[in-house]
């Protein structure tokens, strides 16, 4: 039986014999689209203009020019043999020769003279067995995109909530995040001291989005003071370094990586390599290598960034303070990765934000996706799922806000606990906009108006920011909305939901 569907798949037969071929496109043209190579170097020239066309290679060994062993080889040098079966047809039959031939990739072996029933048969299972993989491939790799798309939106609007205290466009956490990961990544190339790899690079990289998370806990006064701290104020100020690691300390999930990174980095990242950093003033290795180059990336951000105490300086007067020492103190090769990383950090940080963070999602869906290539493809996505839910269930426990996330189809909200418990809400709701408790939290009106803003956003453009008057604790409080419409990736794309936090403005007055 051919497959069900109405999809024709086509299969390459690859035989020098006239007749062979001919033999077994007369059992499957009537279902299959065939074509035919009379050798190995045909069939590979072949394979490289429609590898993603070709559903089966039936392939036969014993061939001039190229034999079958010789396609096998090309197939797995060029990856081809992930996503194009092989069934091996010969008269060979002995032990070593098939062995072989399973050892290159083989799905499965046909012996000749051909067996109409056997052939077809064998056909079906495998083209179906591999169109079932393909499927589920597709399937982990848009749930592993969305979920990456998921963490990082979680981490802009993380940072969005930090730089919103501190009166700045929430673009420095994303330059440290960005930066960060550039310079672990030269430093890998340089030493395999620190047992760097893609996905300690990826989870210091996220760790470092928090490093400034303690400031949530300064006054405003102070931390948006325009002039010179006193003495006193300053020993405030660098407090948040401590406040940092103690919420850290109070998360969930105190065995996962991230928390352990985040740590580090929240509460060192201001210790210099000479031993003159704050809090607990550590000197050279001392201090964990996640913190040693969030506090470069730090420095570097902060000196081309315009302040309210500082205009901004160039990328090349930037570098020159930080080797000239006037910043502090710094391990001599991680200077050395900043100077070889000069020009791409410069290039990035000019990359604009939505732009670097589509990229970086697909980046990093792709690393996820071989990360597991050994397993099977059912373990593969539960665990590559497993390991995103553990990044956003730590992302939605470190900061003290209100997290939601709006799902359009089918039309549920979901809350962080903090949240369901500031709004009175359940954390999981159906069809909120007809739910009259919701409703009530923000008003018709303004609940209409966020909705109608979110749905005109466009791809390029999702942000919407958003002042309101929402009723927390049981009270009307002001707060600043700020959110992310999801959109599909179809053609044309289509609005599948929002991710967002509220924000609790500083006096709670109503906004009018």
């Amino acid at each position: 039986m051919p497959p069900s569907n109405k999809q024709r798949y086509t299969i390459l037969v690859a035989d020098d014999s006239e007749m062979n071929r001919s033999i077994l496109r007369s059992m499957l043209e009537e279902s299959y689209d065939i074509i035919e190579a009379e050798d190995g170097l045909q069939a590979v020239s072949i394979l490289q203009q429609m590898e993603q066309e070709i559903s089966l290679v039936l392939l036969d060994i014993v061939m001039p020019n190229m034999d079958g062993f010789g396609v096998l080889a090309a197939m797995n040098k060029y990856d081809w043999i992930d996503s194009v079966p092989v069934i091996m047809i010969s008269a060979e039959s002995t032990r070593d020769f098939i062995e072989r031939a399973y050892d290159l990739g083989v799905t499965d072996y046909i012996s000749r003279p051909f067996d109409m029933m056997v052939v077809r048969r064998r056909v079906v299972n495998t083209i179906m067995l591999y169109a079932k993989q393909r499927r589920l491939a597709v399937m982990v790799n848009e749930q592993i995109y969305q979920k990456e798309k998921v963490n990082n939106l979680m981490i802009s609007i993380l940072s969005h909530i930090v730089e919103f205290r501190n009166e700045e466009s929430g673009l420095h956490v994303l330059h440290i995040q960005t930066m960060t990961e550039i310079l672990l990544r030269s430093l890998m190339r340089k030493t395999d001291k620190y047992k760097l790899d893609r996905e300690t690079i990826n989870l210091i990289s996220n760790a470092s989005t928090l490093h400034d998370v303690g400031k949530i806990g300064i006054p405003s006064e102070i931390l948006n003071k325009p002039g010179k701290f006193t003495p006193e104020e300053f020993a405030v100020m660098k407090s948040h370094s401590q406040m940092g690691a103690e919420m850290m300390n109070g998360v969930p999930f105190q065995d996962e990586p991230l928390v352990k990174y985040a740590y580090e980095i929240c509460r060192w990242h201001h210790e210099r390599y000479d031993g003159r950093g704050y809090p607990d003033g550590l000197k050279g290795e001392e201090i964990p290598i996640s913190a040693q180059v969030v506090s470069v990336a730090d420095v570097y951000d902060a000196l081309t960034s315009e302040r309210v105490y500082k205009p901004a300086h160039s990328h090349e007067k930037a570098l020159s303070m930080i080797l000239n020492g006037e910043c502090g103190s710094f391990q001599p090769l991680l200077l050395e990765c900043l100077v070889e990383s000069s020009d791409i950090i410069q290039q990035e940080m000019a990359v604009d934000t939505v732009v670097r963070g589509d990229r970086r999602i697909m980046e990093n869906t792709a690393a996820e996706m071989t990360q597991y290539e050994d397993l099977s493809t059912t373990d593969r996505t539960l665990r590559i799922l497993e390991y995103e839910r553990a990044k956003s269930r730590f992302f939605t426990s470190v900061v003290p806000t209100i997290l939601f996330e709006y799902v359009n189809s089918p039309s549920m909200l979901s809350l962080s606990v903090l949240g369901a418990q500031r709004l009175g809400l359940a954390e999981n709701t159906m069809n909120p906009l007809k739910n009259e408790e919701v409703v009530q939290i923000l008003g018709t009106e303004q609940l209409a108006e966020l909705t109608g803003l979110l749905r005109s956003t466009v791809p390029e453009d999702p942000v919407v920011e958003y002042d309101c008057t929402i009723r927390l604790d049981g009270a009307p409080k002001a707060a600043h909305i700020t959110c992310r419409a999801m959109w599909s990736l179809d053609t044309p794309a289509q609005y599948i939901g929002t991710i967002g936090a509220i924000i609790e403005l500083e006096g709670g007055e109503e906004v009018h």
